[in-house]
């Protein structure tokens, strides 16, 4: 098994590994590549300025890091095309669908770009030109291999004209016009020729030849060869490129907490997927099982096996409630359940029954998940979940949060790159601040209701900035009681511009829907027209993103509140870039 992630940079562990194992497949599968070229690789990647082109490296690797194959994909911004570098499987990895599975996300990714074409050489396949059978022979099965996506060779150039006598090392140049049909017109055609051949290959082609490339390009749309190999088309089944990622707790409606005033009721979810399926804008993904590593990484592994055991005593329509806070005599331990509740609790309004913690695993298992689809198919997804758990500590639950499933998704980004995490709940995210607040791989912001009136009254002050390396990495915003749209809003702009400063790979935006007018639990008064705005805020910052549901509780507009939200977030992300540049 494996899967498809793009990487960006090579900052991290992760992408430094990665891109050594790329580099040694590139030694074995091209063994006439250039040092220069190779040592290329981590550079493009972190200074499109230099190159002239921003690159996105596609590795399909399995879950133990091992890389299977690789794509490089240039976008070419300026003329608004797309360029295939390299593809590769590794030595020795046949079958398997690896540079198939490859190629379709490449043309995903540059249909996502709003790219014009895509372009690639290919090694010729003219018996008449390529005097080794082999070598002819392979390049017919690349060639049969594109010629399965409907992508053919340009005729009527000189682009496979040889840089220096007898060399058999020939291209054609591809052009793929990503399902769309298009003839491509003579101008791109020359522009594109220009552009590769200048930026690629500057330093072996002189200006004269370059010229003369280009103006060989006479066809005016250009001629693609027509099939010459018999083959069956490729049908692509792939998710739209305009969605959002989906991740659903199904698990959730088993914790349902009937008593009097329990305002986290299983109606919340199905109210929000109601209205937000009406926008077309999501396509589900089933969630995969987080392994209980991760969790550890995140909750204390003795407050994980309390919290496990202790469910599994309990009925399921049965609630306890903590009673008794023992604080730092929590080690002298009572026998008795109710009791110990409390030494892992942070008050007394959130309860354990016998599906709390099946719950709880299953909305981690959703972020989780959500937070992998960035590395694989999506740029924008979605968790929605609960119980939620922004309130979840290192070693407490609290404020109906047992694990921390936006925390879970961080600490799993945190591995191929920094995060920021902005939380826009009403409510401070006390269990986040907690887990990060010592880390500066993470960054922690949160937007909330002045701890001197709001739960949880004793975090959340703007004072509390992180602590040894991560000092000046946790950043709080306390509003006042009767904070304004207006006030709001500018908070939410501050925020942004922390974030953009960070210059983080993922962002995580932990969204509380209680921040609405008449919510039972907050005192702001956010209509919809308002979370569309705040969707738009976000939305233009342009980066990978996860959101992750957190609080909400006034059922009437919850649903229309998030639509308004994401229709707002969708919207600043798919609107046109104005003089977009490398």
């Amino acid at each position: 098994m494996f899967r498809i992630r793009k990487i960006y940079d090579g900052t991290c562990a992760a992408n430094r590994s990665a891109i050594a194992q790329v580099q040694a497949i590139i030694r074995k599968q091209f063994p006439s590549a250039r040092t220069e070229d190779l040592e290329k690789i981590p550079l493009q990647l972190r200074n499109p300025v230099k190159y002239q082109y921003r690159s996105i490296l596609f590795v399909a690797d399995n879950n133990a890091g091992q890389v299977k194959g690789f794509a490089v994909l240039l976008h070419l911004a300026d003329i608004g095309v797309t360029y295939l570098e390299l593809i590769s499987a590794a030595p020795r990895i046949t079958g398997g669908g690896i540079g198939g599975v490859l190629y379709e996300h490449l043309r995903e990714e540059s249909i996502k770009l709003k790219a014009k074409g895509l372009f690639f050489e290919c090694s010729i396949d003219d018996p008449e030109r390529i005097s080794d059978p082999a070598t002819l022979k392979q390049n017919k099965l690349r060639m049969l291999f594109y010629e399965r996506y409907g992508v053919y060779p340009i005729l009527n150039n000189a682009y496979a004209t040889p840089v220096k006598p007898g060399d058999e090392d020939l291209y054609y140049l591809m052009y793929d016009p990503l399902d769309t049909g298009a003839p491509l017109p003579l101008s791109l055609t020359r522009k594109v020729v220009h552009a590769i051949l200048d930026r690629k290959y500057r330093d072996i082609i002189s200006p004269a030849q370059i010229e003369e490339v280009v103006q060989s390009f006479q066809d005016d749309p250009a001629i693609l060869r027509a099939p010459r190999y018999k083959t069956k088309p490729i049908e692509i089944n792939t998710h739209s490129t305009a969605s959002i990622g989906l991740v659903v707790n199904e698990k959730h409606a088993i914790h349902h907490v009937a008593d009097k005033g329990y305002l986290e009721s299983p109606i919340r979810l199905p109210q929000i997927l109601k209205e937000i399926e009406q926008t077309g804008l999501f396509h589900r993904v089933e969630p995969r099982k987080t392994p209980m590593s991760l969790l550890r990484r995140i909750h204390d592994p003795e407050y994980l096996a309390f919290l496990k055991e202790v469910c599994r005593q309990l009925p399921a329509d049965k609630s306890i409630y903590p009673s008794v806070f023992p604080g730092r005599n929590r080690f002298r331990s009572s026998r008795d359940i109710e009791v110990q509740l409390g030494c892992f609790c942070t008050d007394t309004m959130t309860p354990l029954n016998g599906n709390a913690y099946l719950a709880a695993t299953g909305a981690v298992d959703c972020a989780v998940t959500a937070a992998e689809l960035l590395l694989e198919d999506y740029d924008l997804t979605y968790a929605l979940v609960r119980p939620p758990g922004h309130h979840a500590e290192w070693s407490k639950f609290g404020g109906f949060c047992y694990f921390n499933s936006t925390a879970a998704a961080a600490e799993y980004l945190s591995d191929y790159g920094k995060v920021a995490i902005l939380d826009i709940d009403f409510h401070h995210g006390n269990g986040t601040q907690d887990i990060f607040y010592e880390r500066a791989d993470v960054l922690t912001l949160s937007i909330h209701g002045d701890p001197a009136y709001a739960y949880p009254f004793f975090s959340g002050f703007g004072n509390e900035t992180g602590k040894g390396e991560g000092k000046g990495f946790n950043v709080n915003l306390p509003l006042p009681e009767h904070c304004t749209v207006e006030e709001y809003q500018q908070a939410l702009a501050k925020m942004l511009k922390r974030v953009q400063a960070f210059k983080p790979d993922y962002l995580i935006i932990a969204l509380g829907l209680d921040t609405a007018k008449a919510d039972p639990t907050g005192t702001w008064t956010l209509v919809a027209k308002d979370f569309e705005t705040n969707g738009r805020m976000i939305g233009a910052l342009g980066m990978p993103m996860l959101i992750v549901q957190e609080g909400g509780y006034r059922t009437r507009t919850l649903g229309t509140n998030a639509r308004h939200f994401f229709e707002g977030l969708y919207a600043a992300r798919s609107a046109p870039k104005p003089n977009a540049k490398v």
